[in-house]
């Protein structure tokens, strides 16, 4: 007599693709977006900046959600803090 024990080894095969999704996939992204969010509470005045739009210039204000750039003389612009993509070594807009 044939006796089914109810073990289905394509259980082990699914739960071992989930952790490949966690470790490739969900792990960097949420590593990421945690550095993204030290970097944007660290922007100080004075910081060179280059958005997400690809502009760049000079933290003039900061403020809870919102920032001032400066990007030429007299030329003041206010981004959302979440569209700053880097912050640039001291001095790279004066090379530019």
């Amino acid at each position: 007599m044939n006796e089914s024990s109810g073990f289905d080894p394509t259980i082990f095969l699914l739960i071992g693709f989930m952790v490949l999704i966690y470790f490739l996939m969900i792990r960097p992204e949420n590593k990421r977006r945690k550095a993204h969010q030290t970097m944007l509470e660290s922007l100080e005045v004075g910081d060179e900046v280059i958005t997400s739009g690809g502009v760049l210039g000079r933290v003039t204000k900061v403020h809870d959600q919102y920032i001032d750039i400066s990007v030429s003389n007299n030329v003041n612009l206010k981004f959302q803090k979440n569209s700053v993509s880097n912050i640039l070594p001291k001095g790279s807009l004066d090379s530019i």
